[in-house]
């Protein structure tokens, strides 16, 4: 039997009512953040699965949990819901960007590069709400988590859009003191001795990449410590841990300073990993993320970690303010 069709207003607010739920885990809390009564969530999303004729919550006396249709639906609702948005708000930017701009940024990177950044680009731009979420988590933009993610390394392929916005060079650090104990490698193979602090990302390997004689090959290491971010890895390196390989931009200061010291810089294979902007694009992209991105791209063209982009943490970027 077909689902009965709703007008498109009560669609849009009941897949907005669905979402929410979703979101807050609780027909009650979802009912406080849309200002609706616990009873009115409710009812509106049995009227869904009625209407649709399947289940799509799974209701006990603690907890809510979507079955596997209730994914796939939320998935959707997301989708549509951030499409109905971005349509009215790129009418409504036909005067100045405006609205909320959901970004996801690494942890590192993030606060390091990206949030000195926003001052200026809100000075810049007052109508905008920048909405940022720090995490080393995969956000999924597809599926309406954020609007723009900064994406380090190779990128999967999607139905999304890339743009490039610059690169970071990896260093291998230590701390003097830990050096002076324990002895400086000269050759890649000699960090088999020492204490070898690595990231525990799934898609990280426990292999370090160098060029020796004109020759690339990666050398297995092992340590005592794993980390989720370059930050607390280089924190570990400072106070004396061991040895770590994270991404220039969160040790540039410590190594200005003294604090940690580049090694085995001669077998560098050149260990770069590109930035990019991962978003939806498309003719109805709105404004205010056009002019993010652009920003962004301006700002970040430096190599991260390099001395230029560590000054630009400081200081604005020059661009010109792009057409809404």
């Amino acid at each position: 039997m077909n689902a009965k069709i709703l007008p498109p207003t009560d669609r849009a607010r009941a897949l907005e009512v669905f979402a929410a739920v979703a979101a807050e885990g609780s027909f009650s809390a979802a009912g406080r953040k849309l200002g609706l009564t616990a009873s009115a969530v409710s009812r509106t999303v049995d009227r869904i699965e009625e209407r649709l004729g399947v289940r799509l919550l799974l209701r006990t006396t603690r907890a809510l949990s979507l079955t596997t249709e209730g994914q796939s639906y939320l998935c959707a609702a997301r989708r549509i819901l951030t499409d109905l948005n971005d349509a009215e708000q790129a009418v409504a930017d036909l005067g100045a960007p405006r609205g909320r701009l959901r970004v996801s940024a690494a942890l590192s990177h993030g606060r390091l590069c990206i949030v000195p950044l926003l001052g200026a680009f809100a000075a810049r731009y007052p109508h905008i709400l920048i909405d940022i979420n720090l995490t080393d988590a995969l956000v999924d933009i597809a599926g309406g988590q954020a609007d723009i993610g900064i994406r380090f390394g190779p990128l999967a392929d999607s139905a999304l859009t890339a743009r490039r916005l610059g690169e970071s060079r990896r260093v291998i650090v230590a701390a003097p003191d830990y050096l002076a104990r324990h002895g400086t490698p000269r050759v890649p193979e000699d960090l088999h001795e020492h204490n070898c602090l690595n990231f525990n990302f799934r898609r990280a390997e426990p292999t370090w990449p160098f060029r020796k004689d004109g020759r690339d090959y990666v050398l297995s290491v092992r340590g005592s410590i794993e980390a989720n971010n370059g930050e607390t890895l280089g924190q570990l390196a400072i106070a004396g841990v061991g040895v770590t390989r994270v991404g220039a931009f969160s040790v540039t200061a410590e190594i200005a300073d003294g604090r940690l010291v580049p090694l085995l810089e001669d077998y560098n294979p050149g260990d770069i990993e590109e930035i990019h902007a991962v978003f939806a694009g498309g003719a109805n992209m709105p404004a205010r993320l056009r002019v993010f991105i652009d920003y962004l791209a301006e700002a970040l063209k430096e190599p991260a970690g390099s001395v230029n982009a560590a000054r630009a943490r400081s200081t604005s970027p020059r661009v010109t303010h792009p057409s809404a």
